[in-house]
């Protein structure tokens, strides 16, 4: 297994931070591109011209460009789980589960980051790669997500991101056809962008509490004052002769009454 190709997409699905726009890591990317054999000529050509944009951008405009694409919103999320468990209690156990294979081949996360991040994933690969000849069972780790990456694929096509080249080769490790994309494409339909600012703050804005039902029959709160409203008309004249009288006014172990959510009134 050309496991340097691996180390190669997960470096430019990483953020680009500073260091890879110092020295050669660029050209020596692209020369690793270039010589593999894993993917298509076409997609070769892709990835190097991918590379070359990089490095005419600069890491400022770069880095941008990767903010507003991939870290905005949740459509173009390079953590896996959110594509398969979202917020659900699962996500937690397969994050358990997925840092219990690295910690067992002896991989150590030496950044601050969930297992799960889709370039740490690759990386875990390509070290995977170095410790065994076994060019089968690396294919069928990337074929396990060939699901999500296809559909990553497919959103950044209709973007029109050049980062689709990157999917594209790893679809092709897997030996998928590219084909998958366009036919992801077609059953979607249009995506909904996430990362405009409205979306956001729809994404993120919190539930309104409604402390009142629909309908007074289904609120307790409507109908105790019914009652007492009722009760009172009732009882006007008695309560006019009558004081009032508070009973156990001054008793410590007087229990304070509930409302219909057994909150303290």
């Amino acid at each position: 297994m050309d496991f340097k190709l691996l180390k190669v997409i997960s470096l430019l699905l990483d953020y680009p931070d500073d260091a890879l726009f110092d020295g050669e890591h660029l050209h020596a990317c692209r020369e690793i591109v270039m010589k593999s054999v894993l993917i298509s000529p076409e997609v070769r050509q892709e990835i190097a011209e991918f590379i070359d944009e990089l490095a005419s951008l600069g890491n400022i405009d770069a880095q941008s460009r990767y903010d507003g694409l991939f870290e905005r919103g949740r459509n173009l999320s390079l953590w896996l789980f959110e594509h398969v468990h979202g917020e659900s209690r699962d996500r937690g156990q397969a994050m358990v589960d997925l840092m219990a294979q690295y910690e067992a081949a002896g991989f150590e996360i030496g950044v601050k980051e969930l297992p799960d991040y889709l370039p740490m994933y690759l990386e875990f690969l390509a070290y995977q790669a170095t410790q065994t000849d076994d060019d089968i069972a690396i294919r069928l780790e990337i074929a396990d997500i060939k699901h999500i990456l296809i559909l990553l694929a497919a959103r950044l096509a209709d973007k029109n991101s050049r980062y689709v080249c990157l999917f594209k080769a790893l679809l092709q490790i897997a030996g998928q056809p590219l084909s998958v994309i366009d036919d992801e494409l077609s059953k979607m339909g249009k995506v909904i962008d996430d990362t405009t600012p409205a979306a956001i703050d729809a994404e993120w804005e919190e539930e309104v509490v409604n402390f009142m039902a629909n309908n007074d029959e289904q609120c307790p709160s409507s109908q105790t004052a019914k009652r007492i409203s009722e009760m009172a008309g009732a009882n006007a004249q008695n309560m006019q002769t009558q004081p009032v009288h508070w009973v156990g006014f001054n008793q410590n172990n007087t229990t304070n009454p509930t409302n219909a959510k057994g909150v303290n009134v």
